[in-house]
């Protein structure tokens, strides 16, 4: 049994950061690709951004370089920092992996075989 548990959202005021943490366990040994998704209130949800194991990246167009993601190949963890934060960054933002190896991060979110329950980000004043 695999799960991913995201952690580190809550509430900020425009401009400032948060950094969110996906930890996966159970018998979880290896993500070839993680991800983080959101889900803004009343609509899709959509891609943030990937990481392959080797370290390729993809970012939605609308992050403009505020965010930054990374993975802890051995501790199969992924972050997302959040800097600039905006109120149209509310969201409840998810985490999914991919157990397979791809040699890009531009995957369909078909591929992800495990997501998290989300954790609640509020940017607001």
């Amino acid at each position: 049994q695999v799960q991913l548990v995201e952690s580190g959202g809550g509430l900020v005021q425009p401009g400032g950061s948060l950094r969110l943490s996906c930890a996966g366990s159970g018998s979880a040994n290896f993500f070839g690709v993680m991800a983080w998704y959101r889900q803004p209130p009343g609509k899709q949800r959509e891609l943030v951004a990937a990481i392959t194991s080797g370290g390729t990246t993809n970012y939605a167009d609308a992050i403009e370089g505020r965010f930054t993601i990374s993975m802890h190949n051995a501790k199969n963890t992924a972050y997302l920092e959040m800097n600039s934060l905006k109120p149209e960054d509310t969201a409840v933002y998810y985490c999914a992996g991919s157990r397979r190896r791809f040699t890009s991060a531009r995957i369909h979110d078909r591929n992800y075989d495990y997501w998290g329950q989300g954790t609640q980000v509020t940017v607001s004043s």
